[in-house]
């Protein structure tokens, strides 16, 4: 079972959020509010998403750094998909 399967209630909750987040920057766009407003609204937005990739992405190294990938070859390979995907997450 991969961590996002055992965590999928909980993902899923922060994704609901997260969309509510960017009807909210719709809405004041259409509703023309205040710049400052808009912005605030827009980083927090960003923040919500961060922290989901954040935490999505922990979870993938703990499970890649699990007792299954035994051989070295596996965790040769498994060390590579990470510091790609950590390279990924911080541009």
């Amino acid at each position: 079972m991969s961590h996002t399967t055992r965590d999928k209630q909980k993902l899923s909750n922060r994704i609901r959020r997260i969309i509510g987040q960017l009807h909210a920057i719709e809405k004041a766009l259409n509703e023309e509010r205040d710049c400052t407003y808009v912005l605030q609204t827009i980083a927090a937005s960003r923040g919500a998403i961060d922290s989901l990739m954040a935490e999505i992405l922990q979870g993938h190294i703990r499970f890649m750094m699990s007792a299954e990938f035994k051989t070295p070859r596996t965790r040769a390979e498994s060390t590579e998909e990470l510091v790609d995907l950590v390279r990924a997450y911080v541009k």
